[in-house]
């Protein structure tokens, strides 16, 4: 028979490799934030270059969820250090090359949110705040599914003259 060696209440402590302190989860959310010009130049050419009107409807939807995305982190800042978050200076746009190039530069934005954000969550005590950023998470979870369909269709449409679009 095993016999621990610890009483069995006790627990050495566990930490995920992507957990973070709080100042440090502070300095994500405003990184988060800084971005917003560049961010608004792609989604707008991604919306541009869409070529039909579904596809169009699909990335607008993304653009304004992370447009409320944006506010909530602001809010989120602004409540947990008294501050406004400061603008960065913005780097220039570099337009896309094609279509598809911005549907896969899209889906690996949104996976690389996906990690910056859980490590936030991590940081966040329990509540409205940490609940909130976990709601963004899941957002940018559906937003690579929808571009992954994207790219699919896409790459459907390449490969046959006629394209089936399912409307989610």
């Amino acid at each position: 028979m095993f016999t621990p060696l610890v009483p069995y209440w006790y627990r050495a402590e566990f930490r995920p490799v992507w957990a973070t302190d709080y100042s440090h989860a502070l300095q994500m959310i405003k990184e988060a934030v800084q971005g917003e010009k560049s961010d608004e130049l792609f989604y707008e050419e991604l919306i541009q270059r869409a070529p039909s009107k579904e596809q169009k409807e699909i990335i607008a939807a993304i653009r304004d969820d992370e447009r409320g995305h944006n506010r909530m982190f602001r809010d989120i800042y602004r409540d947990l250090t008294g501050q406004e978050v400061p603008a960065a200076a913005e780097l220039p746009y570099v337009k896309l090359s094609s279509y598809p190039e911005g549907l896969v530069k899209a889906l690996f934005g949104e996976l690389s949110a996906v990690e910056r954000y859980r490590t936030i969550w991590s940081a966040l005590p329990a509540g409205v705040y940490k609940d909130t950023v976990l709601g963004i998470l899941m957002d940018e979870q559906k937003h690579a599914s929808k571009y992954n369909y994207l790219i699919t269709l896409n790459q459907a449409s390449e490969n046959s003259s006629k394209t089936r679009s399912y409307r989610m």
